[in-house]
């Protein structure tokens, strides 16, 4: 099954999340099939919090992706 869900990155308690298109048999890091865009928890004030390729987002869910908890909570709040 194909789900759209966060891959983490940044420094050590500086989380930095990629949301991706993955395998959902593949680990949260590894690999993935496509970038939609990042969740920035710690931006300050001038930086962007969260970017997302709507577009794209739209495209995978009509080919049957399912969004995890975590997005599902980030795009409702967004």
């Amino acid at each position: 099954m194909v789900v759209i869900r966060l891959a983490r990155g940044g420094a050590k308690k500086r989380p930095f999340y990629h949301i991706t298109v993955a395998d959902s048999r593949k680990s949260r890091d590894g690999r993935f099939i496509e970038r939609l865009g990042f969740s920035n928890p710690f931006a300050k004030k001038s930086e962007e919090k969260l970017r997302i390729d709507r577009e794209k987002l739209a495209y995978w869910l009509s080919q049957g992706a399912q969004l995890s908890n975590t997005v599902k909570k980030i795009l409702k709040t967004n």
